[in-house]
């Protein structure tokens, strides 16, 4: 069994959104006043206070407070929970020497919203056929329309309350079985800029995936124009900040779906034609960590395609389908420098986008790179051998040569 999320569309009803932004509220200030707590105790006697101690004072907290009292005593368990995992992170980063980064504040606008541990307690998901669209109960609130479609419906675990751009939305965990069907070639992957990814098939055909460059220099430009106009505008609580926001946030959430939607499509093709995927070891974090003012157009064009979410996306599904999934070591084997035919090494800069060998290999570098890792996923060695798809079932089938990863492929 797996554990999936269900992300819905909330549509409540004028009373039901302002019981909802109290509620957030409310749970806001529980964190804040939960952080305080901590850093006051801290101060005093030098000793953490834990998670459990501050569920012990929650109680005590209820007693005090009417509207705390008609809140699910849960939902602001998991709140206090989420900063208890704020200081796990904090003190995970201090040990191993990164940006501490200790937890902060949060004003209602910062604070995304709350969470429910127990399907029936705090609140219960009616969904419809296949959990599609349907209505949620949630206390103190009452029935809310859903809009939105689970690809594998399961057995609701918990759920997540999440407020954005003016909008609410509920993201149901549940626990279910996931399936595709996978293909039954093999392909090697290579992310680019320039070219979104370019696919070397085991049939020796190749499939650059043109970038569809969310940020082009247009749409850069027009979010430049309004975030200009919210800076402009220093009254925080004036109506017309609060609608030059709301622009910002639209056109910001706007290029935000279209890439998910381009991320997902993409990756579910890939996997219902090939079997058996190499890409390799990315560090998106250090790839754009450095190079400031002269790098900086080639880290918002690498950020841009979002490349950790794309092969996370790609290998998940691969799990679904039971297709093969391989991670290139690329400091081993350096596939944008090693010729495919026949395994030279030669430092490449970055702007030499045409590979040609001694050995009389010439193609793009993109197709050059997919290509030496198809060859080491499929051989161990980055040279390969001539390789043809066989029979119908999910098996490929190399001439002359086979590898115990091809065994373990074809069985």
């Amino acid at each position: 069994m797996e554990i999936r999320k269900i992300t819905y569309r909330m549509y409540p009803g004028t009373t039901q959104s302002t019981k909802l932004d109290d509620l957030l509220g409310l749970h806001q200030r529980v964190y804040n006043t939960a952080l305080e707590e901590r850093i006051r105790v801290y101060r005093e006697t030098s000793k953490s206070l834990g998670f459990a101690a501050q569920c012990k004072e929650l109680t005590s907290w209820r007693k005090q407070c009417e509207a705390l009292a008609s809140v699910n005593a849960q939902s602001l368990q998991v709140t206090l929970k989420r900063l208890d995992l704020a200081y796990a992170g904090f003190f995970r980063r201090v040990k191993a020497g990164e940006v501490a980064g200790f937890p902060r504040f949060k004003s209602v606008d910062r604070f995304s919203g709350w969470g429910y541990k127990t399907h029936g307690d705090g609140f219960r998901l009616h969904a419809g056929d296949k959990m599609k669209h349907g209505h949620v109960r949630l206390s103190g609130v009452g029935m809310i329309k859903l809009r939105g479609q689970a690809r594998t419906p399961g057995e609701v675990k918990t759920a997540e309350v999440q407020h954005k751009d003016g909008r609410w939305y509920l993201s149901v965990t549940v626990e279910c079985e996931p399936q595709r069907t996978g293909g039954t070639m093999a392909m090697g992957l290579d992310w680019g800029v320039e070219t979104f990814a370019t696919i070397c098939a085991s049939d020796e055909a190749t499939h650059p995936i043109a970038n569809p460059r969310f940020l082009d220099k247009p749409q850069r430009q027009k979010l430049k124009l309004l975030q200009q106009a919210v800076a402009r505008k220093q009254n925080k609580r004036s109506n017309s900040r609060r609608k030059a926001v709301a622009r910002l946030s639209t056109e910001s959430r706007r290029i935000a779906n279209r890439r998910k939607d381009f991320l997902h499509k993409t990756s579910a093709d890939l996997i219902k034609q090939y079997g058996l995927i190499a890409t390799e070891q990315l560090n998106v974090k250090n790839m754009t960590a450095s190079g400031g003012q002269r790098k900086k157009g080639l880290n918002r064009g690498i950020l841009d395609t979002a490349p950790s979410t794309f092969l996370n996306l790609l290998k998940t599904k691969a799990e679904e389908a039971g297709s093969l999934w391989v991670e290139v070591p690329t400091r081993q084997v350096k596939p944008s420098q090693t010729c495919h035919r026949c395994g030279i090494q030669r430092k490449k800069p970055l702007s030499e986008r045409t590979h040609q060998c001694s050995c009389g290999a010439s193609c793009s570098r993109d197709e050059n790179a997919a290509r030496v890792m198809l060859n080491w996923a499929l051989f161990g060695n980055v040279t390969g051998q001539e390789l043809s798809e066989v029979g119908s079932g999910r098996c490929l089938a190399v001439k002359n040569h086979e590898t115990p990863l091809i065994a373990a492929f074809a069985a």
